[in-house]
């Protein structure tokens, strides 16, 4: 079989420019099929394969989860995690090879610490990134995974119909197309009848449109192919597009293009690839190489003091190693991670399942939404609004000839028959109809734009039902219903129809007319045709609308109280999307159109999106741009969807959020799927992220500010003592339970003042917080200073443990006590008091402090215990803290105007 294919010669296909079905769709057939080495028989198996070698499967990108090792890897890819293993490598060398040159004993207690801290940030972190990829699913096959084509035998030349996989698809192959079939790749129609496609997944307009095997509205200056944008590429009657569904009818085409040169294959593409930083990523490099040159600045402060103060140029390099330790976060990739897998736990409650862990903060951050229309602000489910007689008067007589005629047509029902059909059920006088027994039928097509049924009545009547288009209902209507009488339906009774019809449209409804005629007994008994739809009684009015959800009106008053502007981008049309924003509060002043968004430049686009509130008419790569211009301007952007066409949105917002009934490439596209397609449950998703972003800030904003009073501490101390304040080893352990101490903090509450509006990163505000914040703790540690040099003695070498044993226990418990401080403006323990799990691990953190100076451990760190006559200070000292810690932040907050 290997050498056959190397064998035969490959055949030229035509050369892919922007879409190649919107090329062909100017063309004859003969020019298609000429084109393509192909005929109305088809290709013979030979060719088949020769092109699918050449032209590769018919199979769209997608992305896939990458192998563990890799993930692995990634998991520990975060800046501070870089300057722990450095500052591990340069201890490592300090503790292990230096001493042993000096004949002292090795001691690896630092690096211990350092490479544990490492590991639990970096495996917890890939833990849970390797369960998310896990369980979110690859691209899947397709619904559909066998096509009809037509094989011809290349020896007898007669063609037989064969289903092959759709992967197999090939171009020149000739598919037949029936009801319920998805369109497997981009083809040409050759032959078609009443054939209806549903475009749903790639426009988002929920009436399937009608498809016929001749060009319709786009015509061709001249034989050439032409090259359509993708708004006239969706509306060019005679190509189906890969992916759509027939909703109806039959038909024949050529395929024209497979896989990734497909329509959709374009939007596949587009989601596969590295993605765009998130605002999210954004906000933690910021913060992360705001804290780093921090600590490349005061490190090299803390050696040069220590080193020319004390002559020790070893110990000092030691202890600027451990106050560089303490100057970084190490614990944040892992107070991250916890708190983005507890708030993923919590969201996947309230229905809202998390794919990408990084993906809830900026949740929480969005401050606009931009949403599609179908399904969401609507039930995604057409329904019959209306049954009116010609004067806008409900008329029951009305709906049961719909009933009539929708429940005995005989082809797959479109969403409106559905909704006819829907609509009688339980109606006892539509119970009483299925005494009538069906005669014939003619169905729709788009010339005559009409379905008509007969039907034999109780009576022995035999009665034409017809509906369909208005336009053409009232050519073909020649009477109408007046006071019970049956007028002639003259100019002046049409425009009365065609205002009501008009008055309708403009409200977003779907309007079809509906008339009656008796047939006589030769027309009866003979097949229905075009010619019996004529001289029709004009019944009334039917009225169709997918309509807006309850719930949508109050998630939207609810995410505005929140801060999140929401904002409607959909492919619908404009007089429908008007209907249904108007009906849930958004502003519809305003609409733009695609075409309106092509025409303008990025500067322009930029100032029209803050004032539009909806799009409609929208093409999947102008969703992406209007989303892109939003984050130019600086808002963190969300975006709602769950069709193919919204894939390229999904994947540039800030966080993509889609539907567990959406296509596999909008939920691959995806970070938060929905259990629910509802906006109530966004909107509890949004609380979450915001609460789970805070305990994070909470995290930074402690840490940042209490290192940098540790660090303020130390070089006073180091100007003036002749011995160091604290050793290496004592300011590792003192780290380490200071970061055990918060990590309870993804279990805190916050502020319900804090969740009111949209949180974002602020490197600025935390550089502000750390520099105003810390050296309030520096004041309490000098009087500990001055408390254990005056009062206590420890005013020589002799007595430095003492010293050390006396900062180490305040330290530790003031930077303890700081969490309660800082995780919130009001009045800790009064106004706000922290979560269960908080209290506990502060205060065992707290007593550990206490302990370690008076047990085995503390003495093999070099600390003491501590006298008795200690602890009082030690009280006023904490009290006096939290006192000025208060104040402080009072006044940080009348300054800033800000707290977290």
């Amino acid at each position: 079989m290997t050498e056959l294919r190397h064998q035969r010669k490959s055949v030229k296909m035509p050369a892919r420019q922007k879409y190649i079905v919107g090329e062909q769709a100017s063309k004859s057939i003969e020019q298609v099929l000429n084109e393509y080495q192909t005929n109305m028989l088809g290709l013979s198996e030979n060719e088949a394969l020769d092109r699918l070698v050449t032209e590769g499967e018919n199979e769209v990108a997608h992305e896939k989860a990458p192998p563990a090792w890799k993930q692995l890897i990634s998991s520990f890819k975060n800046p501070f995690i870089f300057v722990l293993i450095i500052l591990a490598v340069v201890s490592f060398f300090t503790d292990f090879l230096i001493p042993e040159r000096h004949g002292e004993e090795t001691d690896l207690t630092g690096v211990i610490i350092i490479v544990t801290m490492v590991l639990l940030s970096g495996l917890l972190r890939f833990w849970q990134e390797y369960r998310t990829n896990k369980a979110a699913e690859a691209l899947k096959s397709l619904v559909r995974t066998t096509a009809t084509v037509f094989r011809r035998d290349s020896k007898t030349g007669r063609s037989t119909r064969k289903e092959v996989p759709i992967k197999c698809l090939v171009s020149g192959d000739i598919v037949l197309l029936s009801a319920g079939d998805m369109v497997p790749a981009d083809l040409k129609l050759v032959e078609s009848r009443d054939l209806f496609i549903s475009q749903a997944i790639l426009t988002g307009e929920s009436i399937p449109v009608e498809k016929y095997d001749t060009l319709g509205d786009i015509t061709a200056k001249s034989s050439d192919a032409i090259s359509p944008s993708e708004n006239e590429l969706l509306e060019i009657s005679n190509i189906c597009l890969m992916g759509t569904n027939v909703t109806s009818g039959t038909a024949r085409g050529i395929v024209v293009a497979t896989g990734g040169k497909t329509y959709l294959g374009s939007l596949a593409k587009s989601i596969v690839g590295s993605r765009a930083q998130t605002a999210f990523d954004r906000g933690v490099n910021s913060v992360s190489w705001l804290l780093i040159r921090f600590m490349l600045v005061m490190v090299p402060i803390v050696l040069l003091i220590n080193g020319f103060t004390k002559g020790d140029w070893f110990e000092a390099t030691l202890f600027s190693l451990a106050v560089a330790v303490g100057l970084t976060p190490e614990m944040l990739p892992m107070i991250v991670s916890s708190n983005l897998a507890k708030g993923a736990i919590a969201m996947s409650k309230h229905k809202v399942i998390v794919k990408r862990l990084n993906a809830i903060q900026n949740f929480g951050a969005m401050d606009v939404l931009c949403t599609d229309k179908t399904g969401t602000l609507t039930q995604d489910r057409i329904i019959l609004e209306h049954y009116l007689d010609s004067y806008g008067q409900i008329d029951n007589k009305v709906l049961q000839l719909a009933w009539l005629n929708s429940f005995h047509q005989s082809g797959a029902k479109n969403m409106m028959d559905q909704a006819i059909v829907r609509r009688g059920r339980g109606n006892e006088k539509i119970e009483q109809l299925k005494g009538y027994q069906k005669i014939d039928e003619l169905p729709f097509d788009f010339i005559r734009r009409k379905l008509s049924v007969s039907v034999m009545t109780p009576e022995g009547d035999a009665l034409l039902i017809c509906k369909g288009a208005a336009e053409e209902m009232l050519a073909a209507c020649q009477y109408y219903q007046q006071n019970g009488e049956l007028c002639s339906l003259d100019g002046s009774a049409r425009e009365k129809i065609t205002e009501l019809v008009s008055h309708y449209n403009k409200q977003g409804f779907r309007v079809l007319l509906l008339a009656t005629r008796v047939l006589n007994n030769s027309e009866a008994h003979l097949p229905l045709s075009a010619k019996v739809e004529q001289q029709l009684e004009l019944q009334g009015i039917l009225t169709f609308l997918d309509p807006a959800k309850e719930s949508a009106i109050k998630a939207i008053a609810a995410l505005r109280e929140n801060g999140v502007t929401v904002k409607v981008l959909t492919g619908d049309n404009a007089i429908i999307t008007e209907k249904i924003c108007h009906d849930v509060g958004l502003n519809v002043s305003e609409i733009m159109s695609g075409l309106e968004v092509e025409v303008l430049s990025d500067e322009e686009l930029s100032q029209r999106v803050e004032q539009v509130s909806v799009f409609c008419k929208l093409t999947p790569l102008q969703k992406s741009r209007i989303l892109k211009r939003l984050q130019a301007n600086g808002h963190t952007v969300g975006f709602l969807g769950d069709g193919i066409n919204d894939a390229p949105a999904l994947r540039d917002a800030d966080v993509g959020i889609s539907v567990d009934t959406a296509t596999d490439i909008a939920k691959e596209s995806a970070d938060i799927i929905l259990l629910e397609k509802d906006l109530m449950v966004l909107e509890q998703g949004v609380i979450k992220g915001r609460e789970t972003f805070g305990n994070i800030i909470k995290y930074l904003n402690m840490t940042a500010s209490s290192n940098f009073g540790n660090v303020f501490s130390v070089l006073i101390a180091s100007a003036f003592i002749p011995f160091l304040p604290m050793l290496a080893i004592h300011l590792l352990v003192q780290n380490l339970l200071y970061d055990m101490s918060q990590l309870a903090l993804p279990w805190d509450k916050m502020d319900k003042e804090f969740l009111k509006r949209p949180r974002k990163w602020d490197s600025k505000n935390i550089g502000r917080f750390m520099i105003w914040i810390g050296p309030t703790s520096s004041i309490f540690d000098i009087t500990t200073f001055a408390l254990m040099w005056y009062v206590f003695e420890a005013n020589n070498i002799s007595h430095e443990a003492l010293f050390q044993s006396g900062w180490f226990v305040e330290g530790l418990l003031s930077q303890t006590l700081v969490v309660h401080m800082l995780r919130t403006q009001k009045i800790p323990f009064i106004q706000s008091t922290a979560a269960l799990p908080v209290l506990l691990t502060t205060g065992i953190v707290m007593a550990l402090g206490l302990y370690i100076p008076f047990s085995s451990f503390g003495e093999m760190i070099g600390l003491q215990p501590l006298p008795i006559e200690y602890f009082p200070w030690l009280v006023l000292t904490l009290v006096s803290y939290c006192v000025v810690a208060q104040l402080m932040k009072q006044f940080y907050i009348k300054r800033f105007g800000t707290w977290l």
